[in-house]
């Protein structure tokens, strides 16, 4: 072992060296060439003293048992000799999987120690240069001919531009050969960490801290928007804010019917939408190892190195998806439904970014369970809302007929918001020798009250194809409601206006509503009687009736409750006399333009707000 000591002082000489290297890439930086062709020819040197103590190591294995307690101290001199090697240096087996790594080649990849230990080792090398650095080991150790080449090695958010030489090692104790890879930066894309274990400080960890909570803060904004719930938008709005703020591709699958489907696909800003995230959009979910996983287990998965590059399956050339879109890192969480899983949250950092954390899975697990709840809600929503529509369409008509000697116009406002289902109702039909009208609405809101105002309307309809008296039919009317046990009380008006009349003479029967307003051509305006008990209260109730003769130019203007009842934000409801001088205005005017031309005025005295439905129909005598 005579050459052990002159071996000690070469490592000694070669790690000074390196050390005047490194600081003249730093004072010289414009200079790099000389600096280069020296650091290149310090890499054969450390190179050919690793060779010396590899033969070192293989003279202390053939030591008798006589000298056992001295080759047992010159292993752990070798060992030794190893970890402080100034070059990073890098022992992986036949498959690629790192065996053993040095200090240098932790301080270099910014890696805790011992941390890539059992990991691929092609996982660091550059995507484009992966099948050559594989052909390059398989030669390696089937020839046992050393190889070297230039490649990127990326890893916790670093990129170096390498020189990489791999030589086969035959190691005592171990049935098959192993390879050692020797590693000489020529190009850093960052800074260097401080060497040893990396560790964030108090600062950066709170920071860290905060954009997460953030994020999760911000998604929460985005999938509370009313907007999210009434239009199927919540999913690719997420995974949109996703790519942007932490990630390089966002993938959501979620069930839909049966099947799984993906849904949406984000990649980074620079990638086009046509080509590869078409071809990623267009791959089966169900296809993707690492989404059934999720999906079955209903847990999430964070690799901070990606460990299988066919874990989110393969392109329609072979490629695996992971190795095309250049992925370092990835995380998968679960879109949760109940007790079981709708879907999974697939999330891929690109090589050269930080990498996902255990602290990233956590935030992530706690958004997929908003969007599952923002999910059910919004199907929640939607099935409310198609009824909530269906129900409206049974107290509003699509539109207006052509009522023979008159024109027609109505507007109406549900009250509350969009979505909300409103309790008045308006509606104009035939009825036996003429046309019948009829407006009105229960004392309530939401669903309850509505099918109250739907019973009311169609049972005006129904029993005007036998009745010829208004009164009469909401007489019979008022009994029905008061027969249903409601508990909730009318208040309704019907007209009906015979063929032969041509529209001159027109029956009115009030039920508890506010009498018409009868707009003439001279610009005067005066009320009917309206009145009368609201339908469902008593079966001896007595109703308004009487009867109105026009002339060509009358316009009659039927209003509810909301409307004159309506207050501005000082307390003063809007009121008959207001709607007096608004129709004033409207002299000669058709409906159409009397009805908005209240709408504005009313908009005006309420500055766009309203909580009560309005309904407005005008109806003009030719």
């Amino acid at each position: 072992m005579n050459g052990l000591p002159t071996l000690e002082q070469a490592l000694g000489d070669l790690g000074a060296r390196v050390s005047s290297l490194r600081e003249a890439r730093a004072t010289y930086p414009g200079d790099l060439g000389p600096t280069l062709d020296a650091a290149l020819a310090e890499l054969d040197t450390a190179a050919e003293l690793l060779g010396t103590a590899l033969a070192e190591l293989r003279k202390v294995s053939r030591r008798s048992s006589a000298r056992e307690g001295g080759s047992q101290r010159e292993h752990k001199l070798m060992r030794q000799i190893f970890r402080t090697f100034p070059v990073p240096v890098i022992i992986m087996d036949s498959g690629g999987v790192v065996r053993r790594i040095n200090a240098e080649t932790s301080r270099l990849l910014g890696s805790p120690a011992g941390y890539l230990v059992g990991r691929p080792f092609p996982l660091l090398v550059d995507v484009s240069r992966r099948a050559a650095f594989r052909s390059h080991l398989s030669a390696v150790q089937r020839t046992g001919q050393p190889a070297a080449f230039q490649t990127r090695l990326a890893h916790q958010g670093r990129a170096h531009t390498v020189q990489l030489v791999l030589t086969r090692l035959a190691m005592p104790g171990e049935p098959l050969d192993m390879v050692v890879a020797v590693a000489l930066p020529t190009e850093v894309q960052l800074p260097e960490r401080p060497a040893g274990r990396v560790e964030m400080s108090d600062a950066a960890l709170l920071l860290a801290s905060a954009r997460r909570q953030e994020l999760l803060a911000r998604m929460g904004r985005l999938l509370l928007d009313s907007e999210s719930l009434r239009r199927p938008v919540a999913l690719a709005r997420a995974t949109r804010l996703l790519a942007t703020e932490t990630a390089d591709w966002v993938l959501a699958d979620v069930i839909r019917d049966a099947p799984l489907v993906r849904a949406a696909v984000h990649g980074p800003q620079n990638e086009p939408v046509t080509g590869l995230v078409r071809q990623i959009e267009r791959l089966d979910p169900a296809a993707t190892p690492i989404v059934n996983r999720v999906m079955e287990q209903g847990s999430g998965v964070v690799q901070e190195m990606v460990e299988d590059e066919t874990a989110l399956g393969d392109l329609p050339d072979g490629t695996p998806v992971l190795r095309a879109i250049g992925a370092g890192s990835l995380l998968c969480v679960p879109i949760p439904k109940g007790l079981g899983v709708q879907g999974a949250l697939t999330l891929v950092r690109q090589s050269g970014r930080e990498p996902f954390t255990l602290a990233d899975l956590g935030v992530m697990e706690e958004i997929g369970a908003h969007l599952g709840l923002e999910l059910e809600a919004q199907r929640a929503f939607q099935t409310r809302s198609e009824a909530a529509d269906a129900l409206q369409a049974s107290v509003v008509p699509a539109h207006l007929p052509d009522i023979p000697g008159f024109e027609a116009a109505a507007i109406y406002h549900s009250g509350s918001g969009p979505g909300s289902v409103g309790a008045e109702f308006y509606d104009a039909f035939p009825i036996k020798d003429g046309w019948g009208f009829a407006l009105g609405g229960a004392c309530g809101k939401g669903e309850e009250a509505a099918s109250v105002s739907a019973l009311v309307r169609n049972g005006l309809r129904v029993l005007s194809v036998w009745e010829s008296d208004p009164g009469e039919v909401i007489r019979k009317v008022n009994q029905a409601l008061l027969m249903q046990g409601s508990g909730m009380f009318v208040m309704a008006l019907a007209g009906f206006v015979r063929a032969r009349d041509r529209g001159r003479r027109i029956m009115l029967a009030s039920a508890g509503h506010h009498p018409a307003a009868l707009l003439q051509p001279d610009g005067n305006v005066r009320f009917a009687t309206g009145g009368g008990v609201p339908l469902g209260i008593d079966d001896e109730a007595e109703m308004s009736t009487e009867e109105l003769t026009l002339t060509p130019g009358d316009t009659l203007v039927f209003y509810s409750d909301g409307l004159v009842a309506l207050r501005d934000e000082r307390g003063e409801a809007y009121g008959e006399d207001r709607l007096t001088d608004v129709l004033t205005r409207c002299v000669g005017q058709p409906p159409a333009t009397v009805v908005k031309t209240i709408e504005e005025d009313r908009n005006a005295f309420s500055q766009g707000r309203y909580y009560d439905e309005i309904v407005i129909m005008a109806l003009r005598v030719r």
